[in-house]
C-alpha cells in the first residue's frame, strides 16, 4: 500500500511503474527520476508541485490494484 510518506522513486516500485509514473505525470509531477526523486517524499513533492497528497495517495492506490 503506498501512503504520502513513502520516498517517489519507491512508490515506481510497488507494481508496474509505467502505471504508476503516469498517474504520477498527470497529476503534474513530471521529474520522477531525477535527483529529488530519490529522498522526496511523496507529500513532499506532492506540496512542491500544488497537488493534494492523499488524493494522489488514492490514486496510486487504485492503480497498484
Amino acid at each position: 500500500m503506498i501512503s504520502k510518506d513513502m520516498l517517489v522513486i519507491d512508490i515506481l516500485q510497488q507494481g508496474n511503474p509505467d502505471k504508476l509514473a503516469e498517474v504520477l505525470m498527470e497529476s503534474g509531477m513530471h521529474c520522477l527520476h531525477c535527483t529529488l526523486a530519490h529522498g522526496e517524499t511523496l507529500e513532499q513533492a506532492a506540496a512542491v508541485h500544488g497537488i493534494d497528497a492523499d488524493e494522489l495517495v488514492e490514486k496510486l492506490n487504485a492503480a497498484v490494484e
